[in-house]
């Protein structure tokens, strides 16, 4: 899969008024990761990674009503603090996880003192990229973003 020309991508891009460093912890601290992975009235448990080419990236996350959604994945590219690349189309050790959903990347870029948050969900096929929008691709990593930018602009410590 060409990354930057992915055919069945979605995407969603922000400025945050913090620096990338700050941005690629919150994303590859468990610890931090869980204070706000998901949408609104969701909460992430549970999160484990191991954080190098081919490691395991694993969450758990609950909805209100206590329903359970659990992903797994690998990262497949670390660039700190520019670029994570992962996707659950393999477990760790590299053995397919059977449904190969998407592979999502995040880029975050200098600008002027901030940073250009984009995540893009880069799917094997058509049906995919428009069941995962149909999911609510735009509200839910729209409101995971609002989270992660209320973290490292107001509740992280440098």
């Amino acid at each position: 899969m060409n990354l930057t020309t992915a055919r069945y991508a979605l995407s969603i891009s922000r400025v945050i008024d913090a620096p990338r460093q700050k941005i690629f912890r919150a994303w590859t601290e468990p610890a931090l990761l869980t204070q706000w992975w998901g949408p609104h009235g969701m909460t992430t448990p549970e999160c484990d990674m191991d954080l190098w080419v081919g490691g395991q990236f694993r969450t758990l996350m609950r909805a209100p009503d206590g329903s359970e959604y659990p992903t797994m994945g690998v990262f497949l590219e670390i660039l700190a603090p520019q670029r994570l690349v992962f996707t659950d189309a393999f477990l760790p050790g590299w053995i397919p996880s059977g449904k190969a959903f998407m592979t999502a990347e995040v880029l975050l870029e200098e600008v002027d003192g901030k940073t250009r948050y984009t995540a893009r969900a880069l799917h094997w096929s058509e049906e995919d990229r428009q069941a995962h929008e149909a999911m609510g691709f735009h509200e839910g990593w729209g409101e995971s973003l609002d989270r992660l930018e209320a973290l490292v602009t107001r509740g992280m410590p440098d």
